[in-house]
């Protein structure tokens, strides 16, 4: 079993420190908490992944529709504009 890179025996130390610190009454409402923070996470890590596909599927069917030329240009385009961002960055 390994979650985040942790094993079953971290994940057991993990438990018994938070036990020791939470105490027993007040360690369900802490898992609660957690359970819906990595909920709200994961919701917004699709969210955002469905619009990075969607712009993506648009920019494909914008390319799609322009003529081969128009296409041609735009693809040299976006390769100049990445080779000059990569340029940049480095």
């Amino acid at each position: 079993m390994n979650v985040f890179g942790i094993g079953l025996p971290e994940m057991a130390l993990i438990m018994v420190v938070a036990l020791l610190i939470f105490g027993p009454k007040k360690l369900p409402e802490v898992g609660r908490s957690l359970g819906k923070a990595i909920r709200g996470f994961q919701e917004a890590s699709r969210e955002f992944e469905g619009e990075f596909k969607r712009e993506a599927e648009n920019l494909e069917q914008v390319v799609k529709t322009l003529p081969s030329s128009e296409s041609e240009k735009v693809a040299e385009t976006n390769s100049e504009n990445h080779a000059t961002s990569s340029s940049q960055q480095g």
